[in-house]
Formats: structure tokens, C-alpha cells, sequence
């Protein structure tokens, strides 16, 4: 995620780190190109150019630009619904922690916490497309107990199971235990919400339509500017391509927020907001650093 303060006029100019310039770069240098050797041909064989109305660009823009943001929405929306869901995992996990007072053997309270440190590495890991089992094996008691079918269901059935025991054996009241299951059942709906997000892409037709008459409406859009702007015609196809291109490229970019990407959600940052709970509340000194943004870019 890009942590930046509040840019001036030459930020906004020239700040190429979050900017999705780079990756629109050669479409807008080809459509720029396209534009000047339209220009180019209209003024040197106007007999063979044949003009064409910016009528129906006109149309055609204003549909587009209103296409684009329901389907830039929706990508927010879901980039948004992440962070809520990763909020809610610091949430529960919290609230856990206090919630474990209750458990006097301190071995077995730290057994437990480091399993759900272990849960928020799986977690990372598995919606990254990773190893979840190696991320979170450093902090499982026993690795070999948990299913690598899916690492963090198994680790929050392994703790769950746990706390049953305990109440079996009259170590915490069912009050307690129904208290610390009620927070694993938060911790699965927050890993069921991202899976979600994550196995559920928006539907391919509605995006490659969009893809479709981005292009289509670029590539022409020089053919009704050449003869009333004349060698301004490409410039203002730049601006034109430059907008339509970049706020594609931020929707394909917020559709999976999980990512590496430099606007992606910060999850490592959070997961080690986990981790420094956890191990102040198990009384480890000295703390893991908090993640801070390098280069602007927070992983």
C-alpha cells in the first residue's frame, strides 16, 4: 500500500511511485504514435482523409466513463471489504488474547497464541498463492498435526480443540470456552470473506467488454480529432488514453487485493501487528519492529 503525505503540485506531477504510469506506458506511446501519423497523413494526402464526427466519441466517452466507474466501484469495494475483513482479524485475535487470562497454565495460554500468530501467516501466505504451512510452522507446537489440505482451518480446529479440553477437564468454565470458541468462529469468517474475494474474480465477459471498447474507443478517437486540432490532436489523445488506460489498470489492480502489488493491502504490516500483540502479551522483550513503509510502498 502507498503511504504518502499530502502531495504538492510537483508530487502530483512527477511521482511515479504508486502511479500505474509504468504499466500503461507503451499503450499510451502507441496510441500517441497512432495519433501523430493520422495527423501526419491528413496533412499531406487531405484528398484520401475522409473526416469522421466527434459526435459519436462524444456519446460513446460519456457511456464508457460511466461503465468504468461502476466497475471501478466494485473493485474498491472489494479492496475495502479486505481491509475490513484483516481488521476484523486484529479484532478477534485481541480479543482472544485478553479473553485467555482465563487460562492459568501459562505453557498452554502461550500454545494457543502462537497458534493464532501461526493462523495470520497461513492466512497471508495461502492468499498470496504461498507455502501456508512454511509460513506458519515457526509458530506450531506440533506442524505435523495440521492438515496441509487447508493449514488455517486445521490450526483453529487444533485450538479449538484445545479449549474443549480444558473445559472437559474444568480448567476454564463453559463460560470461557464458549467465549474463546466464539472468536475462532470470527477468525474463520475472516478467512471465508477473503477466500471469497480472493476465488471470486468479477465476471470475465463484463471485463473483457470494458477491455474491448477501451481500446476500440482510443485507437478511433484520433480519426475524429486529426482534422479540427490538427498536430494538438495527439496530446489530447495522450490525456484521453491516459485516463481511460490507467483507471483500467487500477481496477485489474484493487480486483485482488492480496497481491504484491504497490497499492495492495498491507497485510504483511498487519500480520506483524499480530505478532507484537501476541508476544507482548506472552511477556517476550525485546517486541519484532512494527513494518514501516519503504520507499512509500507499507507490504
Amino acid at each position: 500500500m502507498i503511504v504518502h503525505s499530502r502531495p504538492d503540485v510537483l508530487r502530483v506531477l512527477f511521482t511515479l511511485k504508486g502511479s500505474i504510469v509504468k504499466r500503461i506506458a507503451l499503450r499510451c506511446l502507441i496510441v500517441t504514435l497512432l495519433a501523430a501519423l493520422i495527423v501526419l497523413i491528413e496533412h499531406r494526402y487531405p484528398a484520401f482523409f475522409y473526416p469522421v464526427s466527434a459526435t459519436p466519441f462524444t456519446l460513446l466517452g460519456l457511456s464508457l466513463s460511466i461503465f468504468m466507474s461502476f466497475r471501478n466501484n466494485a473493485c474498491y469495494d472489494r479492496w475495502w471489504e479486505g481491509r475490513k475483513a484483516w481488521g476484523k482479524l486484529l479484532i478477534e485475535t485481541r480479543s482472544f488474547i485478553r479473553e485467555s487470562v482465563a487460562i492459568a497454565d501459562t505453557q498452554v495460554r502461550a500454545e494457543l497464541l502462537r497458534g493464532l500468530c501461526g493462523f495470520a501467516h497461513a492466512l497471508n501466505a495461502r492468499l498470496r498463492n504461498e507455502d501456508d504451512l512454511l509460513a506458519a510452522r515457526p509458530w506450531l507446537t506440533d506442524a505435523h498435526a495440521i492438515s496441509p489440505h487447508n493449514v488455517c482451518d486445521g490450526i483453529l480446529r487444533e485450538v479449538g480443540a484445545h479449549c474443549s479440553r480444558l473445559a472437559e477437564r474444568q480448567r476454564i468454565s463453559e463460560w470461557h470456552y464458549a467465549t474463546l470458541e466464539q472468536r475462532l468462529v470470527g477468525l474463520t469468517e475472516v478467512q471465508a470473506t477473503c477466500e471469497r474475494i480472493k476465488g471470486t474474480p468479477l465476471p470475465f465477459p463484463y471485463t473483457l467488454l470494458l477491455h474491448r471498447t477501451i481500446y476500440i474507443f482510443c485507437l478511433l478517437l484520433p480519426f475524429a480529432l486529426a482534422e479540427p486540432l490538427g498536430w494538438l490532436a495527439p496530446l489530447f489523445t495522450t490525456l484521453v488514453s491516459y485516463t481511460f488506460f490507467g483507471l483500467d489498470a487500477i481496477g485489474n489492480e484493487l480486483e485482488d487485493p492480496f497481491g504484491r502489488d504497490e497499492n495492495d493491502l498491507p497485510t504483511d504490516a498487519l500480520v506483524r501487528a499480530v505478532e507484537r500483540d501476541i508476544l507482548a502479551a506472552l511477556g517476550h522483550e525485546p517486541l519484532p519492529p512494527a513494518l514501516a513503509p519503504v520507499d512509500h510502498v507499507l507490504s
